[in-house]
């Protein structure tokens, strides 16, 4: 049995919020981690956040690791969605659980948006925890 835990992580509070229960969560499995971050990239992405995001990813894997957690991370810049590659790793990881982080929004706002959270909810095979921030 597959005892993989993934997580989509953001630098944000809710990305922090969904790190935290994928910890607990694999520590509780005695399980592996997988970290995803999924960005659009392209011309209209700014180059400093492209290298910010990417030293916090190394500093979140180190951390993680430092902590004794066996860490993968993936990050992408290939132009899907979010929930396609995070729901792409966690098939071909045959993960236990997806973990992510929800952020609060209003009816009309997932509406006009769309929503990751629910695309995640409807499509991944595996069970799916959804943490808010405090």
């Amino acid at each position: 049995m597959n005892n993989s835990v993934v997580v989509g992580w953001i630098k944000s509070p809710e990305g922090q919020a969904a790190i935290d229960a994928a910890v607990e969560e694999t520590r509780r499995r005695q399980g592996r981690l997988v970290v995803v971050h999924s960005s659009k990239g392209g011309a209209d992405e700014d180059p400093n956040t492209v290298v910010e995001l990417r030293d916090a990813l190394a500093d979140l894997e180190q951390r993680l690791g430092a902590d004794g957690l066996e860490v993968t991370v993936r990050d992408y810049v290939r132009g899907k969605d979010p929930a396609d590659d995070l729901i792409d790793v966690a098939e071909k990881e045959g993960a236990a659980l997806i973990v992510i982080g929800l952020r609060r929004r209003s009816p009309v706002g997932k509406l006009l948006l769309g929503s990751n959270a629910q695309e995640i909810l409807l499509r991944a095979d595996c069970p799916v925890l959804a943490v808010k921030a405090r």
